[in-house]
C-alpha cells in the first residue's frame, strides 16, 4: 500500500472539461487543497488565476486536445502557460505523424514545446520545468505507441502520457505496462477514465508515476476511509 503522501504526490488533480468555468477551477484548487494533492491541471486561459493559489503546482495543457495545432503554436502556447504561472506542460503530440511514422514531424513538435517551456521558465527563475507528452495510447498500434516512446527518449520530454480524457479511450494497465517498459529514463503519467482508488493504485503498481483525474479528492478520501477502517480492525 502507498503512504497518504505518496498517493497525493503523484495525483495532479484535473479540471479540463470543455465547460469549465472560474468558478469550477477554484473549486479544483480548493479541493486539491483540502485533500493535500499536490497539483491541479486545467486549461491555459485559467492559469494566471490558479497560479495566485501559492499552495499548490499549476500543470496545464498545450495543443489540448487534438495535437494537430503547428509547432511554433504549441510553443507559444507552453511559453505563455508558463509566463502565467505554470510549473509543468502537459502537450498533445502530432498523432498524424506518430501513426504515419514521421519521425521529423513528431520529434520536431515535441521539442519546440520543450525549448519554449524551459526559456520561459528559465526567465521566470523556475528551474527545470517538467514536459509531459500525451500520444492517446487508444489511437495507436502496438507497435505506434513503441515508436513514439523510443523518440521521446531524446525529445528532452520528462513523461509520456497516456491520454487526453477526450478520445475513445483512457489509460489501461497494458499500456502503462508498455510505456514503462519501452520508457527508459521518461516516466509516465496514466490519465483518462481513472475514477477510484483502487484503479489509480493499479496504474502506480503497473509503473505510472503520476496520475491525472478528476476525482484526485474522491480517491484521497477513499484512501482515508480504507485506513481508518483497517486502523479499527487492527
Amino acid at each position: 500500500m502507498f503512504s497518504r503522501d505518496q498517493l497525493a504526490a503523484a495525483i495532479e488533480h484535473t479540471m479540463l472539461k470543455r465547460t469549465a468555468t472560474p468558478a469550477d477551477v477554484d473549486r479544483t484548487l480548493q479541493e486539491a487543497l483540502q485533500s493535500g494533492l499536490r497539483s491541479v491541471c486545467i486549461p491555459p486561459c485559467y492559469v494566471a488565476r490558479a497560479a495566485q493559489s501559492a499552495d499548490v503546482s499549476v500543470v496545464s495543457v498545450v495543443g489540448f486536445p487534438n495535437g494537430y495545432a503547428s509547432s511554433c503554436v504549441k510553443a507559444f502556447e507552453a511559453q505563455k502557460a508558463v509566463e502565467d504561472g505554470a510549473s509543468e506542460i502537459d502537450m498533445v503530440a502530432n498523432l498524424g505523424a506518430i501513426r504515419s511514422g514521421d519521425t521529423q514531424m513528431f520529434l520536431g513538435d515535441v521539442e519546440q514545446v520543450v525549448r519554449a517551456a524551459r526559456e520561459a521558465g528559465h526567465k521566470r527563475g523556475l528551474g527545470h520545468v517538467v514536459v509531459k507528452v500525451i500520444i492517446e495510447t487508444c489511437e495507436l498500434t502496438y507497435e505506434q505507441k513503441r515508436f513514439a516512446c523510443e523518440l521521446l527518449r531524446v525529445s528532452g520530454a520528462d513523461y509520456v502520457k497516456t491520454s487526453t480524457g477526450f478520445a475513445a479511450g483512457g489509460a489501461t494497465l497494458e499500456d502503462v505496462k508498455l510505456l514503462s517498459e519501452c520508457a527508459g529514463l521518461l516516466r509516465v503519467k496514466a490519465s483518462g477514465g481513472i475514477r477510484t482508488l483502487e484503479q489509480a493504485l493499479a496504474m502506480l503498481l503497473a509503473g505510472a508515476s503520476r496520475i491525472g483525474t478528476s476525482s484526485g479528492s474522491s480517491i484521497m478520501k477513499e484512501y482515508d476511509e480504507r485506513a481508518e477502517a483497517e486502523g479499527e480492525r487492527a
